[in-house]
């Protein structure tokens, strides 16, 4: 349903190393990077950039949830987010106040927005 989503982030540059090391688990990478007065720099996978950071004053906190392809995904999406140096916002698990299957964990980036990855499928 969303094509796209931006945050404005304080630091372009550590931004950019924490969501590279936590989508990586996600299959995501950079697809699109702009250096220089407005830095940008395009998230995503097959081409299709669909999350963007930027150099600007981040509003928020926002949250966004990154579907992930399985659980194993879920968790290397915590573990890589808190080594990239977030906070933990919620451990790996079933949230099962939204369904039975929504497995899901939560950081905090370096800006305060709450970044989540989730999977639906049975495990």
């Amino acid at each position: 349903m969303i094509d796209h989503l931006g945050l404005a982030v304080r630091d372009v540059d550590l931004a950019k190393a924490f969501y590279l090391n936590a989508l990586e688990p996600l299959g995501n990478g950079i697809i699109i990077e702009e250096i220089g007065g407005n830095a940008h720099i395009g998230f995503g996978s097959a081409g299709q950039p669909y999350f963007w950071i930027g150099g600007g004053k981040p509003e928020g906190p926002v949250h966004i949830a990154f579907t992930a392809s399985s659980r194993a995904a879920v968790d290397g999406f915590h573990r890589a987010a808190l080594a990239a140096g977030g906070t933990d916002n919620g451990a790996p698990g079933i949230r099962a106040h939204y369904h039975p299957n929504y497995y899901g964990a939560f950081a905090f980036d370096l800006d305060g927005h709450n970044v989540e990855a989730v999977c639906h499928l049975p495990e």
